[in-house]
């Protein structure tokens, strides 16, 4: 029997990708997100699959929903924390409510799913936490000065986090990727920024990054023996130049 698989942000993009892969090798999963129909599209004729809409900001609702899969499924031996907003924009004049729901939800969100599930994988001195991070956690852009601020944020808890568990045997890795085909956009109010967005899309003959392959370079990570620990991965188009 193979070991449950959480992903949270599991109802499109990256991890309905991540989903679709760890099914396609018998992993039994927990597939978490907002919104339940799009879970239910995402886990349509797969085995061994729950589903529950849960906010991760909401710790009490988070950690019922992993405690009821643990039950059936045994203990999470991977979490991979990718539930994420972009919400574009400049710090002149976007709504601070935005940058308050990209820190709850890209920072809380990690820290919450991590407690969770990280007392149960030091004692047995096994598990795997994969952080869904991004390339603007290493380096700065345009209108993204919030979600960068969000994103430096799990590179520095992902390495933080790593440095306390090595001793315990528990891989924190994170994974860091470019412009990619998801529904990050969707939210963004300020037209503005998704203009020079597009523009910069354009830049790169407008071929971004597949999750698929995203998804293929998670699967890699986790399928390493687990006293190997791939740290991260930075992932991007081949023309993205920034």
């Amino acid at each position: 029997m193979k070991k449950l698989v959480v992903i949270t942000g599991a109802s499109s993009g990256f991890g309905a990708e991540i989903a679709k892969i760890f099914n396609a090798d018998g992993f039994p999963m927990l597939l978490l997100g907002r919104r339940t129909e799009k879970l239910e599209k995402v886990a349509a004729g797969m085995d061994n699959v729950m589903i529950d809409s849960v906010d991760v900001t909401d710790y009490d609702q988070f950690e019922k929903a992993i405690r009821k899969a643990e039950v059936k499924y045994g203990k999470t031996d991977l979490l991979v924390n990718n539930a994420g907003v972009m919400l574009l924009g400049n710090v002149q004049n976007q709504n601070p409510k935005e940058w308050q729901t990209m820190l709850d939800t890209n920072v809380m969100g990690v820290l919450n799913g991590t407690q969770i599930v990280l007392n149960d994988m030091r004692e047995r001195e096994h598990g795997t936490i994969l952080n869904m991070s991004s390339i603007a956690g290493r380096k700065t852009f345009v209108n993204h000065a919030a979600y960068v601020a969000s994103k430096f944020g799990v590179h520095g808890l992902s390495e933080t986090l790593r440095e306390e568990n090595s001793v315990k045997n528990v891989r924190i890795m994170m994974v860091a990727p470019g412009a990619a085909e998801t529904e990050l956009l969707t939210h963004v109010t300020s037209k503005s920024a998704l203009k020079d967005y597009a523009a910069w899309e354009e830049t790169m003959g407008g071929v971004v990054l597949d999750p698929k392959h995203v998804a293929e370079t998670v699967k890699f990570m986790y399928d390493m023996p687990q006293e190997v620990n791939i740290r991260e991965v930075d992932i991007a188009a081949t023309r993205q130049d920034s």
